[in-house]
C-alpha cells in the first residue's frame, strides 16, 4: 500500500526558508509524475511544483517560481520542496502527490493524481 508521508512544515517568519519532504520507502518516485500542491484556508487547492509533468522536467506555479525548488532523490525514495523567501501568502497545507508517469499529467491536473500524502502545515508569519 502506498503511503506518502509529507513532513517538514512548521512556523517560519516572512523571508525564511523551509524544506518539505515526502517519502515512502517502497514507492518508486522515478516512475511517476510527482508534485506538490497546497491549499490555504478558504481557497482552492493550487499546484505548486512538479517533476516530469506535461512538457516539463520541472514546472512551477508563477507564484513560487524563483523561490521554490522541487527535487527528487530516487535512491532515497523522497520528493522534496525547498522553499525560500517565504511570505504569508505561502501559508497553507502542503500535499505531495504522484500520478501516471511519462509526462502525462500537468500541474493543473490535480484531480488526476493517484497518490496523496497527508499534508503538512506551513505557516508564515509577517
Amino acid at each position: 500500500e502506498v503511503q506518502l508521508q509529507a513532513s517538514g512544515g512548521g512556523l517560519v517568519q516572512a523571508g525564511g526558508s523551509l524544506r518539505l519532504s515526502c517519502a515512502d520507502s517502497s514507492f518508486r518516485f522515478g516512475d511517476y509524475t510527482i508534485a506538490w500542491f497546497r491549499q490555504a484556508p478558504g481557497k482552492e487547492r493550487e499546484g505548486v511544483a512538479c517533476i516530469r509533468c506535461g512538457d516539463h522536467n520541472t514546472y512551477y506555479a508563477d507564484s513560487v517560481e524563483g523561490r521554490f525548488t522541487v527535487s527528487s532523490d530516487n535512491a532515497e525514495n523522497t520528493l522534496n520542496l525547498q522553499m525560500n523567501s517565504l511570505s504569508p501568502e505561502d501559508t497553507a497545507v502542503y500535499y505531495c502527490a504522484a500520478g501516471r508517469g511519462g509526462y502525462y499529467l500537468a500541474l493543473d491536473a490535480g484531480d488526476d493524481y493517484t497518490y496523496w500524502g497527508q499534508g503538512t502545515l506551513v505557516t508564515v508569519s509577517s
